[in-house]
């Protein structure tokens, strides 16, 4: 076989099993990587970096051990689902860095992190005097996840006796870039004829639609392909 097209075909059959074992092992792997996730990550690539680009190894050897190693990581995930124990070993557990406004250095110590990163993220939640910390907390993906003390929470509409209108339900799509949403029409028991007075109400047709979406609230919110903006803030 010509060595440019069985370069093409192991291209192919490698995004092929990385999209099937993707799809298989679900969205945690790529939105909330612990120690875990981060290996399989590496050695899923590793597997279909190879089956590209090394033609000294058969392709059906490294589909059956990219699926192996799939099978290995599903496994595993189950085992955690039903063990705290085998959560643990795998992912680890999180780990408190600062307590009630005072940084535990000891625990910082053991994960080699430093009070130069912590400041960051810290910032990265609009968080500059450590004091207004009630605990801060290192997951297990890595993330800092941070609870204020109650004196510098932000004040919520139920702090101050204040009544807040139910939303049981998401935004609905309606329209996108000229084309109605038909499914989601059809999902919520509503009509085009329905959406078309809508429009009309706003004095918009259809083809100047880019994006229409149904508030939890019950408005409708309609933005068009002509913006009416003289002077854009930000312009390419």
């Amino acid at each position: 076989m010509n060595e440019y097209i069985d370069l093409i075909i192991r291209s192919v059959i490698a995004f092929a099993i990385l999209l099937a074992g993707s799809k298989l092992l679900g969205k945690q792997t790529i939105s909330q990587m612990n120690i875990f996730d981060f290996i399989a990550s590496i050695t899923l690539g590793a597997i279909t970096a190879n089956l590209t680009f090394n033609s000294n190894i058969k392709i059906h050897h490294h589909v059956i051990a990219f699926f192996m190693f799939v099978g290995v990581i599903l496994a595993t995930a189950y085992i955690s689902m039903w063990s705290q124990k085998s959560r643990t070993l795998f992912a680890g557990d999180p780990t408190v860095v600062i307590q009630n406004g005072k940084i535990l250095e000891k625990n910082m110590r053991s994960m080699r992190y430093t009070a130069d990163y912590l400041n960051q993220q810290l910032r990265e939640k609009d968080i500059f005097n450590i004091e207004e910390v009630l605990f801060a907390i290192i997951e297990t993906n890595g993330e800092l996840t941070v609870l204020k003390k109650p004196q510098f929470r932000q004040v919520t509409k139920q702090d101050l006796w204040l009544s807040a209108a139910p939303e049981s339900k998401l935004p609905i799509e309606l329209v996108m870039d000229r084309k109605i949403k038909k499914d989601n029409l059809k999902e919520n028991q509503l009509t085009e004829s329905w959406l078309m007075s809508e429009l009309q109400k706003q004095n918009t047709a259809l083809e100047e639609v880019f994006y229409a979406v149904l508030l939890p609230n019950g408005k409708v919110y309609i933005d068009t392909y002509k913006d009416h903006i003289q002077f854009p803030v930000d312009k390419e």
